[in-house]
């Protein structure tokens, strides 16, 4: 099972990876970063991205249909991932369950011209889902 370091070298060999970030997002730190970050500052980009997600998991709007805003193991958040477009790239935000609090985010930043959003979405959900945190 891969820790930080191996799963963001992982989230940099899909086509179009411009940088990749494992963020906590009660805090707003990256706990590992690798490649370019967005606006070419990592702490701000974390810090960003954390707001964006905290937002996301706390927002009721967001929780499943069924209202469950813990999921099924009551420690899923309620948001699988979030993906934010604009003109040049993707930023794809991948929330990783855990079996204590989980409160850390994959961050995958994509070239649109060269990265595919359908297979790093696939491929970051694996990578979420090994990742061991410790």
């Amino acid at each position: 099972m891969p820790g930080i370091d191996e799963s963001l070298l992982e989230a940099m060999r899909l086509p179009g990876a411009r940088g990749a970030a494992v963020v906590d997002w009660i805090s707003g730190l990256a706990l590992g970063a690798v490649g370019d970050a967005p606006g070419g500052d990592l702490e701000a980009a974390a810090a960003e991205t954390a707001e964006l997600a905290r937002l996301a998991t706390e927002s009721g709007a967001l929780a499943p249909a069924g209202g469950d805003v813990d999921g099924a193991s009551g420690k899923e958040p309620p948001v699988q991932d979030l993906i934010i477009t604009n003109t040049d790239s993707y930023h794809l935000l991948r929330f990783v369950t855990t079996t204590f609090d989980s409160t850390v985010f994959l961050h995958l930043w994509l070239d649109r011209a060269e990265g595919n959003l359908a297979l790093a979405r696939i491929r970051l959900a694996e990578m979420a889902d090994r990742l061991v945190l410790g």
